[in-house]
């Protein structure tokens, strides 16, 4: 049975500080009501038309289009390669929910890694999800707003939606950083005595 946040003081066991507990229960409820209205405005926004962009696969160049398959709607993770702990520890979430996203939207990972270098480290991580390269970066990266001169890549999300007039269009775009909506790592370990503490991704081997 899913919890409804707005029940949740209804069944919370009684701390010590119940001052401190009142707080986080109505802050919770705050955030939970905050996130509905910055869902709701994403989906006020006009979708910004894109061009049909190209990539390398590993089977050689793909346009964003054929990233839809036989979908209207398409789920683009903007990850900054093998080098990024952290992108890893996204993508490493994403493949374990790839059957649900697969239901609902196509997705793919987008990294400025060879294909090759993408087939590799996706192996040994066990990804299932398709990869595509964009290693100049291309006018998409630079474009869609994930590429900055002085740090170059930065990691993300983009929704995309193909009208049936073949035109693509974004729908909306996210940035990734610890704390956000897109892994839960640091949520939980903010569950723990101490908090997140010093700890950062590392590239431990995915158990099997």
């Amino acid at each position: 049975m899913m919890l409804c946040i707005s029940s949740y003081s209804t069944v919370m066991p009684t701390y010590p500080s119940e001052s401190a507990q009142t707080q986080i229960e109505a802050l919770s409820l705050q955030i939970h009501e905050l996130k509905a209205q910055l869902y709701q405005l994403k989906r006020e926004l006009e979708p910004t038309e894109v061009r049909d962009y190209r990539f390398q696969s590993a089977d050689g160049e793909v346009s964003l289009s054929t990233l839809f398959g036989d979908r209207d709607d398409l789920v683009v993770i903007h990850n900054m390669g093998e080098q990024c702990s952290y992108c890893t520890a996204w993508a490493d979430g994403f493949s374990g929910l790839a059957h649900y996203l697969d239901d609902r939207a196509a997705f793919c990972v987008v990294s400025p890694d060879s294909p090759a270098d993408q087939a590799r480290f996706a192996e040994s991580r066990g990804w299932k999800f398709r990869m595509v390269s964009d290693p100049s970066p291309s006018e998409f990266t630079r474009d869609l707003g994930f590429w900055n001169p002085d740090e170059g890549y930065w990691p993300g999300a983009s929704g995309f939606r193909r009208r049936p007039d073949g035109t693509l269009v974004r729908v909306a775009q996210a940035v990734f950083g610890p704390m956000d909506d897109f892994c839960p790592i640091w949520p939980l370990f903010e569950l723990l005595e101490g908090g997140v503490g010093d700890w950062e991704p590392r590239y431990l081997p995915p158990r099997r």
